[in-house]
């Protein structure tokens, strides 16, 4: 049993629907059960303020996962409360024109990239870099998300 959510803080967007099944899938894909997270849909500006507070960056980024896991005094077995992953809408839209693709495939990258991080994948050396990164273009085009 999976359980998440994704909580939209701005208006209706549509893509959500299929972001979801993406998520969906890619829990089936790398075979992640009994796990609880939430996806936060949030403006430019409360993404700045959580970059700001956490990692000491004062400008927007794109994704920020807060993986509970990563504090080995929490123990949810046979559960796993993975944590929550907020995307940044403004960015997400800038992006999808600046890579030249749809909102679609940019929520959904966006979104695969911070499940990947709440289950404990990392990009800070080229080698985890790459695994991280195939493994996201794998689900999504596997899903049929392409551009």
């Amino acid at each position: 049993m999976n359980k998440f959510e994704i909580i939209n803080k701005l208006s209706n967007i549509e893509e959500l629907v299929e972001v979801k099944k993406v998520i969906d899938y890619a829990l089936k894909t790398e075979k992640i059960n009994n796990v609880i997270f939430n996806i936060i849909i949030v403006d430019n500006n409360y993404i700045q303020k959580l970059n700001r507070e956490y990692r000491k960056i004062d400008s927007p980024t794109d994704v920020i996962s807060f993986a509970l896991e990563d504090n080995d005094d929490i123990n949810y077995s046979p559960i796993r409360l993975l944590g929550d992953i907020y995307i940044s809408l403004d960015k997400a839209k800038e992006q999808a024109k600046e890579y030249n693709h749809s909102l679609l495939r940019e929520l959904s990258f966006l979104a695969v990239h911070g499940l990947l991080h709440l289950l404990g994948y990392d990009h800070m050396n080229k080698e985890d870099e790459k695994i991280m990164f195939e493994k996201q273009e794998r689900i999504l085009s596997s899903y049929g998300i392409y551009k």
